[in-house]
């Protein structure tokens, strides 16, 4: 099969005229009052957090304020960029810019390290008449577009004052119009501004609510994840305003300090949903302790979205295994691919059962074809992403464009109502991305060339990995994932630390791979070195041009914590990153 599409479509699907999340803010608030909204988990006041909270009419009103300071600062169209810490406050923020018929661009506040260059890019790109932050991060907002000759008002929500409810009607967003501008993670390139419609992104919101099982009064969503990061937002934000959940929020960095805090607010929240990369999950098993354990029940949990990088069968396992005691029920665990450019979800595993995995003939899979590994061939175990959700994906030749044939490895395409319209100001990038032939003849969408790799087989999409990733030395594919993986097997590197790319050696394609030392030992590099060596030589019949072992916490990173091999590729060429090897 070359084309997958949702068996029964999804209700609900198009935003109709003038509908968007900030008029369904109104709606909830209306029929939801006093019911809480967002809470947010403070975690620099305790272990546990303090519990910031704001009910549907309350958010509403703040909401209102905003939007009513914002459009006399700007207006329709204009830009409003989000600069702010991850809080209850950048929820107002977005929607405020929402409802005053602005453009939204979620962003982050400036200190995040490493990644001041890539906020500088966006705003650059941007150029948005007005600045969203908070009190206390005012002066480094207004400092920060000074460095980077950014003229914009800069407004801190949480000092806005209240205006009377239903004092204005706001203007009704055309579905067709931009919502907001979601910023890719710069993993694979420079930073670009998808554009998402009003039309796209409740299209998603509602088939994220309709897929994971989502039901107002009886489930919530429960995320860590970075409001400006895609998943984050709709996950955050953008599904509960759709479907009225109570939405439930921490600070990333209170998740990487102390996992358990994660799994506490999902045993606090009955019915709750959640979403995180692959590493998280591991994260949570190794880091996670006995003690800890005692205070969680999981039973109640309706799904857990594993996505954003490739997810691992012993990752799977590692974490039912560790969690079963506390009622976790493997079925909730869905493996799910998506992508910025369709706003983010595209597909996602089947309720109610674990996510499917084949084993598959490497060698078969790296030419192009996939077979189910017959015994004692080289296997590669691939988790299945699932079906699309109210969408259409097919696999297609990467260069012509035409239908794979069944089994055969090829580019993702996706079509639906929730793919973006384009990148902000690069129009050549855009017509070679978006809108793909061939055409719809019903609705008239094209489709939606995603860089990534893949194959459906038995009616499920199963992602291989990135067209731009592929390292191919003497002619022969081999995917970075499973050289990373074979490195990471090794006792003396730090789990989930690797990158493998491929440079041109001056004598063609060569492989190498940068990773990090296992914290706490005092591994031999050099003979761990050889070893890795030689475990990639008998395991994928490659030679490694070189091998970097870096301290813990050493290897580029995108905002949302993934390895970025397109940075890591960049810093070992031009030598920024092997000044720091270890050996």
């Amino acid at each position: 099969m070359e084309t997958i599409s949702q068996p029964v479509p999804l209700t609900g699907e198009a935003a109709a005229d003038g509908e968007s999340f900030a008029t369904l803010l109104g709606h909830w608030a209306r029929r939801l009052g006093d019911r809480v909204a967002v809470t947010y988990l403070d975690h620099r006041y305790g272990v546990d957090g303090r519990a910031v909270t704001l009910t549907w009419r309350e958010l509403d009103e703040r909401v209102d304020a905003v939007a009513a300071r914002l459009s006399e600062l700007a207006g329709p169209g204009d830009r409003a960029a989000v600069l702010a810490g991850q809080s209850a406050d950048y929820v107002v923020a977005f929607l405020g810019a929402l409802r005053a018929g602005l453009v939204a661009v979620p962003l982050f506040a400036p200190g995040l390290p490493g990644h001041e260059g890539r906020l500088a890019a966006a705003l650059a790109d941007c150029g948005p008449r007005v600045v969203l932050t908070t009190a206390a991060e005012t002066g480094a907002v207004t400092g920060f577009l000074g460095g980077c000759g950014v003229a914009a008002a800069v407004v801190a929500v949480d000092t806005v004052p209240a205006v009377a409810p239903g004092t204005r009607d706001w203007p009704a967003p055309d579905p067709r119009e931009p919502a907001y501008l979601q910023y890719t993670s710069g993993s694979t390139r420079s930073p670009a501004g998808v554009v998402l419609t009003h039309g796209n992104v409740l299209a998603n919101a509602r088939q994220a609510c309709a897929a994971y099982g989502a039901e107002s009064g009886t489930t919530s969503a429960v995320s860590w994840l970075p409001l400006f990061h895609d998943m984050g937002l709709i996950l955050g934000i953008g599904a509960p305003v759709a479907g009225g959940l109570a939405s439930v929020l921490m600070d990333p960095l209170a998740f990487l300090e102390r996992p358990a805090r994660w799994l506490r607010a999902l045993s606090a929240s009955p019915g709750g949903i959640s979403a995180a990369p692959n590493f998280a999950y591991a994260y949570c098993a190794s880091r996670v302790t006995e003690a800890e354990k005692d205070y969680l029940e999981l039973s109640r949990v309706v799904s857990l979205i594993n996505g954003s990088e490739p997810v691992l069968p012993a990752t799977i396992a590692k974490f039912h295994d560790a969690f079963a005691g506390c009622g976790l029920r493997p079925e909730v665990h869905r493996s799910s691919y998506g992508l910025a450019e369709a706003t983010v979800l595209v597909s996602v595993t089947d309720a109610g059962k674990p996510p499917r995995q084949v084993t598959f003939d490497r060698a078969r899979l790296a030419a192009g074809h996939a077979e189910p590994a017959p015994p004692g061939a080289a296997a590669t175990t691939l988790v299945s992403c699932g079906r699309p959700v109210g969408q259409r994906v097919r696999i297609a030749d990467p260069v012509t464009g035409a239908h794979a044939e069944p089994g055969a490895v090829g580019e993702i395409r996706v079509s639906g109502p929730n793919v973006g319209s384009g990148y902000w100001g690069r129009a050549e990038a855009s017509a070679a991305t978006f809108g793909l032939p061939p055409r719809d003849p019903g609705t008239g969408e094209g489709w939606l060339a995603t860089g990534d790799l893949g194959v459906v087989f038995d009616g499920e999409l199963f992602v291989t990995g990135r067209l731009k990733d592929l390292v191919v030395v003497d002619g022969r594919n081999h995917y970075p994932q499973d050289i990373e993986q074979t490195a990471e097997e090794h006792p003396a590197v730090r789990p989930h630390s690797a990158a493998a790319f491929a440079i041109d050696s001056g004598e063609g394609e060569a492989a190498v791979v940068v990773l990090e030392r296992a914290k706490d030992t005092e591994a031999d590099v050099v003979a761990a070195t050889a070893e890795l060596r030689a475990a990639v030589s008998a395991g994928h019949g490659l030679r490694l041009h070189d091998v970097v072992f870096l301290p813990p916490g050493e290897v580029p990173r995108t905002s949302s914590g993934k390895i970025s091999r397109a940075r890591c590729r960049e810093s070992y060429l031009d030598g920024t990153l092997t000044v720091r090897r270890l050996a």
